[in-house]
């Protein structure tokens, strides 16, 4: 089963290197059990712009979709054998990345 996981963030302290070794160790170790498809993390909600070209409209807001203190900073893609193990390995990333997380499965 494919989830993602993704890190909640106020942009506030993000990414400090003492994170980035523990983000580092938990990437490792996903790798090394087989569940590591793709992560990333993600620029600033400023950098954000909404598109819409349904029916050729050509819209772009220039702007984040929500404005929002808290959002998505970077992902984790990961397979994991049941949905409890995918909710095992959210824990240990949100530990890993000191944020809160949002695991959603993939359809």
């Amino acid at each position: 089963m494919k989830f993602i996981i993704f890190v909640i963030d106020d942009l506030t302290n993000s990414g400090t290197p003492a994170e980035m070794v523990e983000i580092n160790a938990f990437n490792d170790s996903l790798r090394a059990n087989g569940q590591w498809i793709f992560a990333g993390g993600l620029s600033a909600p400023s950098n954000a712009s909404v598109i819409d070209n349904r029916g050729d409209a050509g819209i772009e807001t220039g702007k984040p979709l929500f404005d929002a203190k808290e959002n998505f900073s970077g992902f984790w893609l990961i397979e994991a054998a049941s949905a409890e193990v995918a909710k095992e390995l959210a824990l240990a990333g949100s530990k890993a990345c000191n944020r809160k997380v949002e695991l959603r499965p993939l359809l």
